[in-house]
């Protein structure tokens, strides 16, 4: 029997819609609500919110850093209102900055959550080691002024995979009540003048692929050799890592659904490369 709502109270949610939301972080504080600095969920609430005619509040997949893009972020929320597809996509880009834009958008039933129902997530992160720093392109990629060597990076990459205790590349302020986590797969690979750390994992810590990132960088300059980061992450102490990359070249690209299929969409500096 449907739940019934109280004197005064509005009526319990029918029904759910996902969206799919690309960003460019560089506008924001981070994807998480906050109360004195621009965000991603705080301009979505405030357009959906619009178009339901309702107050929404947002779940995401992921809640990326300040600075942190994505092309495929997925948020959903629980709502009465009944709109098109077409409108809840048109509606919500048409009211969010220009920065933020719906990919799509789909009705799913009650139990979907962006984030618990998530089984996977995928972040890309992008070096460029060309001879002069980006212009164009200076808030979408991280510039390396020494050649990166990939193989290099590559190999040392792989004894990430598996499920490890990533204490040696987690934030000091994370949260998180484990730093267990388990990377699905993980691969460094040139694509023209960029060079590109492509990561899958069930969930991440704070920072954790950005720290990853300034660790393979560090092997692919030969600052460290490919075996260090395997000895870092078996040394649990972030203290003995290399610094955190820089936040423009991470990209949130995909998430991973049980039978919901997603398209995955590579970061704008890769599109052409």
């Amino acid at each position: 029997m449907a739940a019934e709502s109280g004197p005064g109270e509005p009526p319990p949610a029918t029904h759910t819609v996902a969206l799919g939301v690309e960003y460019d972080g560089s506008a924001f504080s981070g994807f998480q609500r906050q109360r004195h600095a621009p965000s991603v969920q705080s301009a979505l609430e405030c357009a959906t919110a619009k178009v339901a005619n309702e107050p929404v509040a947002i779940a995401a997949a992921g809640r990326t850093d300040a600075g942190v893009h994505a092309t495929q972020q997925v948020v959903s929320f629980a709502t009465n209102a009944e709109r098109p597809l077409h409108a809840w996509q048109r509606g919500i880009t048409s009211l969010t900055p220009a920065a933020i834009g719906i990919v799509w958008a789909k009705v799913l039933p009650a139990p979907f959550h962006a984030r618990f129902s998530a089984l996977w997530r995928r972040y890309v992160y992008v070096f460029s080691d060309a001879p002069t720093r980006p212009v164009l392109h200076r808030q979408l990629v991280a510039w390396c002024r020494q050649p990166l060597d990939t193989a290099r990076m590559n190999r040392a990459a792989q004894c990430l995979v598996g499920e490890h205790d990533f204490s040696a590349f987690r934030a000091a302020a994370c949260q998180s009540s484990t730093p267990m986590r388990c990377v699905h797969n993980v691969r460094v690979q040139r694509r023209s003048s960029y060079v590109v750390l492509e990561i899958t994992a069930n969930a991440f810590l704070l920072h954790m692929v950005r720290n990853l990132a300034g660790a393979l960088q560090a092997v692919g300059t030969g600052a460290l050799a490919v075996a260090d980061v395997r000895r870092l992450l078996a040394s649990r102490d972030r203290g003995q890592a290399p610094p955190t990359a820089p936040a423009q070249g991470l990209y949130l690209v995909a998430v991973g659904y049980p039978n919901w299929p997603l398209p995955v969409r590579p970061p704008p500096v890769l599109a052409a490369a």
